[in-house]
């Protein structure tokens, strides 16, 4: 698993209530750190890191999304592959590239744009990526591996949101912590990493009844629904430090729209001792994050997994 901090940390001490947990100045060290990563590596083995995106159809969301992947690719020194595939691919097709890409030796991390066209099992392809370069942490392996503790790559937001608990509050170990929304790819690799650090646990998802009952025991509250504004000020325990990794693009004045997250963040941020915005808080990480992996698996190529 990755070293989960970053050299430029937010000054510890006893914050006003509602502090703004800055997702993007954190990134902005990550990226710096990760860069200096990627040229010790080229003096050490002669091998530039390699990222190979992958999109199936045109939605152009996610083609912005895919250009900004490449953009930051470069920026800190790693090579960018970009494979833009027809909306008609083929499932066998999209495999056969998955193959060429594992055997590639210039290629350390391979990521598929999620959601696939209709169609497609994106379970079967997620699971054919080799599990060394599975810079989303989304196969079967590496989930396991993150059940068991073990180290390895873990998927890319949860592990931005771990590193911005790790940096506002040190060590978590004996904190509460609620996760609210069970996603294979964010809800349940958070839990199972505050777990990991030694915090307890625990998760409310769609069938919770009351899941205030078990936000409002939270010393970390981590919400990830995609439902805009659920998380009132009646959630949070005063001075909890609330993570908010939903974001959703919403109607505003004039006929413009805005972003906001899972958490009513105004109210929140009256009774939270930390909070990360929406945008600025946990999107900055994400991306930050597939950095930090594709060289973990960059090291993984050379050394095999950890044990």
């Amino acid at each position: 698993m990755p070293d989960q901090t970053a050299p430029e940390t937010v000054t510890a001490g006893t914050p006003e209530r509602g502090r703004r947990i800055d997702g993007k100045a954190f990134a902005a060290g990550l990226r710096k750190q990760i860069a200096g990563d990627v040229v010790a590596f080229h003096e050490k083995h002669g091998i530039t890191p390699g990222l190979a995106v992958v999109l199936v159809g045109n939605d152009p969301a996610s083609e912005v999304y895919v250009r900004n992947k490449a953009l930051e690719t470069h920026r800190v020194g790693m090579r960018s592959f970009m494979h833009m595939l027809p909306e008609t691919t083929k499932e066998a097709e999209l495999l056969q590239l998955v193959d060429r890409l594992n055997a590639d030796p210039e290629i350390h991390g391979i990521l598929v744009q999620l959601p696939l066209p209709k169609g497609m099992d994106g379970r079967r392809i997620t699971n054919a990526i080799d599990p060394k370069k599975d810079v989303d942490g989304l196969g079967e392996v590496n989930a396991g591996r993150l059940s068991l503790g073990l180290p390895g790559l873990v998927p890319c937001t949860p592990l931005g949101c771990l590193m911005l608990l790790k940096s506002e509050l040190g060590n978590l170990r004996g904190l509460n912590a609620v996760v609210v929304g069970a996603s294979n790819l964010v809800g349940k690799p958070m839990a199972l990493l505050l777990l990991n650090e030694g915090c307890t646990v625990s998760v409310a998802h769609i069938d919770t009844v009351n899941p205030q009952a078990l936000t409002r025991m939270a010393d970390i509250l981590v919400v990830a629904t995609g439902v805009s504004g659920l998380v009132g000020r009646d959630w949070v325990k005063p001075g909890a430090t609330v993570i908010d990794v939903g974001i959703t693009r919403i109607p505003a004045s004039a006929g413009k729209t805005k972003l906001v997250g899972d958490v009513a963040f105004d109210e929140v941020a009256a009774v939270a001792g930390r909070i990360t915005p929406v945008p600025g808080g946990v999107g900055p990480m994400t991306i930050a994050c597939l950095l930090q992996n594709t060289v973990t698996a960059a090291r993984l190529s050379l050394e095999g997994a950890p044990d």
